[in-house]
């Protein structure tokens, strides 16, 4: 039985015991990796995310009455409101109210919920456990009240919700890759025109492995947006609208320091991108190896966004033979690490990354060894 079968069945039973009657409709959605391209996506800029097989799946129900309770496998209390809040109440439901507010403003107000998530998706990890709260509640939803929507609104939406209402001013990559992605493939998104290029990820010699930091991160942080902020006076002393029209020449024109780093972080990062697409078109994954390792630099000294536990990851990584490549990913301050390495030896790897980091922070990493999946919406978007 297949991921999203299992989280579907496991949504559908959990739903029934909370609640008492089956739900009207289930959606089921994808994490991703981002094999490279970080912090780009709100400046407009590119990225080459894959889904990966760690899902979160929404069962849901429309009421009679305005009333909305909320269940998540993760938490013991069912969370009752009694209606839409204006205000976030800083916990996990902020991502589906934040939802059914954009689809209220967008096609009139709807009844009340009753809402049961089911997941096997690390939250805080950098994989997108927000994106595909999102994805897979606006998909429902839409089901439940019968609306139809094209796949690059409905992104649009769960982004703003994640924007206006939770308060991450993050940029449109995981929505998109949690509806989008195609198993085998990584997804090259230009953020900017919403254009996408499938492109074949390595065959079955390489693998992925995501070494947790077990430090968390929260995306709605001030440190987040303010990198943002940063990049956007970076583009503003530029007399530029986001960073995507920036060159390498440009940046002797910033005067302040330290937004001339967050530019050319994301100069650089942007001509990654590209270079990694143009490798794994060429069957040539050996070639992702200096990009991964320049990017996790570039991100520790340009961007600022890793800490000391990321980066004896990549450290311990980058002495190991099998390992093509590493690099910190997700927003920052804690999270995985990606891992791409030779398939045979894994076991090893882990093991040496696991002695290593508990050598220095009497922790253990935990690992996730995963594939690439299809998005919520792969196959309506072809």
């Amino acid at each position: 039985m297949s991921a999203p079968h299992q989280l579907d069945q496991r949504a559908r039973a959990g739903f029934r015991q909370a609640f008492g009657y089956p739900p009207g409709a289930v959606a089921v959605a994808p994490g991703r990796m981002n094999i490279i391209g970080e912090h780009t996506d709100y400046n407009e800029g590119y990225v080459l995310p894959a889904a990966i097989d760690r899902h979160l799946a929404v069962a849901l129900r429309l009421r009679r009455d305005s009333q909305i309770a909320m269940r998540s496998d993760r938490f013991q209390a069912t969370v009752h409101l009694d209606g839409l809040p204006s205000r976030r109440q800083g916990n996990w439901t902020d991502y589906l109210v934040g939802v059914a507010r954009e689809i209220d403003q967008e096609h009139g107000p709807g009844p009340g919920l009753d809402v049961f998530v089911a997941s096997d998706l690390p939250v805080g990890s950098g994989l997108s456990s927000s994106g595909a709260l999102e994805v897979a509640s606006a998909v429902a939803m839409l089901a439940a009240r019968g609306i139809e929507v094209p796949v690059i609104e409905i992104a649009r939406l769960c982004q703003a919700a994640e924007n206006d209402f939770v308060g991450a001013r993050t940029g449109i990559m995981d929505q998109f890759t949690a509806l989008k992605a195609r198993g085998g493939n990584a997804m090259l998104l230009d953020c900017r025109s919403l254009e996408d290029e499938q492109v074949p990820l390595p065959d079955g010699r390489f693998a992925w492995l995501l070494a947790d930091s077990r430090v968390r991160h929260e995306l709605a942080g001030s440190a987040y947006n303010q990198r943002r902020e940063e990049c956007e006076a970076a583009a503003g002393a530029l007399g530029l609208s986001s960073l995507r029209d920036a060159t390498e020449a440009d940046l002797e024109r910033i005067s302040n320091p330290v937004e001339r780093h967050r530019a050319r972080h994301v100069i650089t990062e942007n001509a990654r991108v590209l270079q990694a697409a143009d490798a794994l078109r060429r069957r040539a994954p050996r070639g992702l190896g200096p990009l991964l390792y320049a990017s996790h630099e570039s991100l520790r000294l340009d961007f600022a966004v890793s800490c000391r536990e990321l980066d004896c990851l990549v450290e311990l990584a980058a002495g190991t033979p099998q390992v093509i490549g590493a690099r910190m990913m997700g927003g920052g301050f804690g999270g995985c690490v990606l891992v791409l390495a030779e398939s045979a030896g894994m076991d090893d790897l882990e093991q040496h990354l696991a002695e290593g980091y508990a050598d220095e922070f009497h922790k253990a990493p935990e690992f996730y060894r995963v594939r690439s999946v299809d998005g919520a919406m792969s196959e309506r978007s072809r």
